[in-house]
């Protein structure tokens, strides 16, 4: 069997309860093949560790330009940190000693490391029906250690959800399903032309994915991030509820409101955050949504 040792993980988030039944332990694999324009998880999309900067929290101690083999940081003669990503080679160094302005956004671990974190929480997943979820990023994109880990934790009797967006080979999907009890299946944009300008690929290979899960007898729950402005149109929902309507594996439709927390991190990454000011969209802007796939659909939809 095909396996890595080890791999980037941006983040283990215990006691989850939006990432599958019962109370779940999420882990959060690094590095995307999607650029969505309204990613929530930026930190994610990079395959490599990255190093976040919140200038809040900056004291200016300059703590981190002692450390760093590079000259990236250094204070300005108003005493104002600077850092200069161009020099960056993101050892993680200045993150070490830093009170908590820097953050060193992924670390490589093995998947012991990984499963015995996860573990420690077995008596609330028995009681709740929770388990493991593979988030990311895209789990799929690191492949063989999310096959490990999926592997590794049915072994030890968990129930495995993984969330992927689909943007991965077919014999991944093949291969990691008997150790999958739920998929979590990203369905952004019906049509192609959009699904390309939202995500810089086309859902063509998605598509082929999720019919492929379904014929195979996978559970899948579609998730559907709703963005004003971009994919809040009628004739997407109702390429939401056709393809509900179409997979035998489909067994609930979550539509995901957007939210806009994916700003700060982003910035701290000095990244560009393309939805701007965008804030979270009224409750009764989200019920008119659900309302309008859940006309044209018998499986449930429900808010995320």
């Amino acid at each position: 069997m095909l396996q890595e040792a080890s791999g980037i993980v941006t983040n283990i988030q215990k006691f989850s309860v939006q990432d599958g039944p019962g109370i779940r332990t999420t882990v959060f694999l690094k590095g995307c093949p999607l650029r969505c324009l309204w990613c929530h998880n930026p930190e994610g999309l990079e395959p490599g560790p990255e190093i976040a900067y919140r200038a809040g929290r900056c004291i200016g101690c300059g703590q981190c330009a002692q450390v760093c083999p590079e000259d990236c940081h250094g204070l300005s003669e108003e005493g104002r940190h600077v850092f200069d990503r161009t020099r960056c080679i993101r050892c993680g160094r200045c993150a070490d000693v830093c009170p908590g302005a820097l953050e060193r956004m992924g670390k490589r671990m093995t998947a012991d490391e990984v499963l015995q974190i996860v573990l420690q929480d077995r008596v609330f997943y028995e009681h709740s029906g929770g388990g493991m979820t593979l988030s990311g990023g895209e789990p799929m994109f690191r492949f063989p250690f999310a096959l490990e880990l999926a592997r590794r934790a049915k072994e030890e009797g968990l129930h495995v959800c993984i969330e992927t967006c689909g943007e991965a080979p077919a014999a991944g999907y093949a291969a990691i399903l008997p150790y999958i009890d739920l998929f979590l299946f990203d369905y952004k944009e019906t049509d192609p032309a959009l699904h390309k300008k939202f995500t810089g690929r086309s859902n063509a290979r998605i598509l082929d994915n999720l019919a492929r899960l379904g014929q195979a007898g996978a559970r899948i729950v579609l998730r559907c991030p709703v963005i004003p402005g971009c994919n809040d149109r009628g004739d997407h929902f109702a390429g939401i509820a056709r393809t509900a309507e179409a997979n035998p594996g489909i067994c609930a439709v979550d539509v995901e409101p957007y939210h806009p927390l994916g700003k700060a991190k982003a910035e701290a990454l000095g990244k560009a955050y393309l939805p701007g000011e965008l804030g979270f969209p009224e409750k009764e802007t989200v019920q008119r949504w659900m309302d309008a796939i859940q006309k044209q659909t018998a499986k449930p939809v429900r808010r995320a």
